[in-house]
């Protein structure tokens, strides 16, 4: 009985991730870098969008177009999002290169936690607004 429960309760972890859930605009709202707190910016707004199996990063200041700054592709498996940068407007070396972020989604925030390739650990929270 105690297998049939615990079988239970992994599928529904599994089947509570859903890409539609993930699929849409987020806006940056704060993390942490390393401990330390990094807010939302105030000049400027970030925004993610991200499509079936791809996404796009943006800056967006008051009276400007929007700026692509990074594109890439992902997947999701159960709490864990891999994404691969395929762009970036400036020299990045996290090009190419896979990073696992464990993700929730909880209302409409987003939650990445995750280890750079450079060792820095990350939070980041995004605000879904589309």
């Amino acid at each position: 009985m105690k297998n049939i429960i615990v079988c239970i309760l992994i599928v529904m972890l599994f089947a509570s991730f859903n890409t539609s859930d993930f699929k849409g605009v987020w806006e940056y709202c704060g993390g942490t870098s390393n401990g330390k707190v990094t807010p939302k910016p105030t000049a400027y707004t970030l925004h993610r969008h991200y499509t079936k199996n791809n996404y796009e990063a943006f800056v967006i200041e008051a009276g400007e177009k929007p700026f692509k700054y990074e594109a890439g592709d992902y997947t999701l498996k159960a709490d864990t999002c891999l994404e691969i940068q395929s762009f970036s407007s400036q020299a990045s070396q996290t090009l190419g290169i896979p990073i696992k972020y464990t993700y929730s989604i909880s209302r409409d925030t987003l939650t990445f936690k995750g280890t750079l390739p450079n060792g820095n650990k990350v939070e980041e929270r995004w605000k879904k607004i589309k």
